[in-house]
């Protein structure tokens, strides 16, 4: 049997991760083998540690988006299918667009005798919509924004739980939310009826100087850390501190968080603890009340509006503040290079 391969954007921080393994436990429920596919311009993902520790067979395009590593794409899509996964759910990098000429094109083109693709959903959270359209935010990071809408194939508003208004799109929306289920079922059930056609909504006049400009004006960090306490604590008494004074930190150099996601574990245990906005209550998934140990693993993943070395040393910095030695085994912090497609497909060719 052909999997289906789900093709599911948004801007960082949209929820494009939560509504993956929402829906993965869903149909895993429905008795469907689901693998995940992460991607991010460095190696070192939350989200795909976080895939994998939720018993999914997960797999993770690091260096590049799936667009500028389209090959490795593939392989690693084909991998997960000749390993069993019977739907392959699969989030390209939040600042990405042009995913339809990109991607979904080449796949319709050459690919059909390894996947069914489904439409290409394109998450909006309306909080942060809110944000990125208030007066004096970056029109740069408004106009990526605005690209990623416009080459829906279905629209969905994330995190509907939360009872922030919908603003006005260009095309309706489904509502979803993640976190309490609502929506969840509606949308897969319509994503893998056959009713929308994927990658009808091609960017055909993409300004890729002007996409590669707005990309960098964002920074990443991706850091691995060994974390031993002085004293035994629990998951809870690490992550928390931290992320409330990697938030305090950055919020005073001006630095504004697109996403923010750190993961801790220990033998025993793991916690998750994730920010979108400055000053944002964190979003908590994995066991709170998990006894003390003193020797963890902590991951990082930091996208922010801001310098790179504001990033590095706010989260050196936020480290040294703990009650812990911590050894920084990797740490990457960069803005991305300017986007280069191994392959675009233009609207006649299609």
């Amino acid at each position: 049997m052909t999997p289906w391969l789900i093709p599911v954007g948004g801007f960082l921080g949209s929820g494009k991760t939560s509504l993956l393994l929402a829906a993965g436990e869903r149909l895993r429920a429905r008795g469907t083998k689901v693998a995940i596919l992460t991607n991010d311009q460095a190696a070192g993902l939350v989200d795909t540690v976080t895939a994998r520790r939720r018993e999914f067979d997960a797999a993770e395009v690091a260096g590049a988006c799936f667009c500028c590593a389209f090959t490795q794409f593939v392989d690693a899509a084909a991998d997960l299918a000749a390993h069993g996964a019977e739907v392959i759910l699969a989030e390209p990098v939040g600042s990405c667009t042009d995913i339809a000429a990109t991607v979904l094109a080449p796949l319709r083109q050459d690919y059909t005798h390894l996947f069914r693709l489904a439409p290409y959903t394109v998450l909006v959270d309306p909080a942060q919509y809110a944000s990125v359209h208030a007066p004096g935010s970056d029109a740069e990071v408004a106009w990526l924004y605005g690209r990623q809408i416009a080459e829906a194939d279905i629209l969905a508003f994330s995190k509907c739980d939360l009872d922030v208004p919908a603003p006005e799109l260009p095309a309706p929306a489904l509502r979803l939310s993640a976190r309490s289920g609502a929506g969840v079922d509606a949308w897969l059930d319509e994503i893998l009826s056959g009713r929308t056609a994927p990658g009808s909504h091609m960017l055909s006049d993409l300004d890729y100087g002007r996409y590669a400009r707005a990309e960098a004006l964002l920074a990443w960090l991706n850091a691995s850390v060994t974390l031993r306490t002085r004293k035994p604590l629990s998951p809870a008494q690490v992550l928390g501190p931290l992320v409330e004074n990697l938030d305090v930190r950055l919020t005073g150099c001006g630095v504004k968080i697109a996403h923010l996601k750190t993961w801790i574990e220990s033998p025993e245990t793991w916690l998750r603890v994730s920010v979108t906005r400055n000053g944002q209550d964190p979003v908590v998934e994995g066991d709170r009340l998990a006894r003390s140990a003193r020797d963890y693993h902590l991951v990082v993943n930091l996208r922010a509006l801001g310098a790179p070395e504001q990033l590095a040393e706010c989260v050196r910095q936020a480290l040294n503040a703990l009650p812990a030695y911590a050894l920084i085994e990797r740490m990457d912090s960069f803005r991305p290079a300017p986007p280069k497609p191994q392959r675009r497909v233009t609207r006649a060719s299609a």
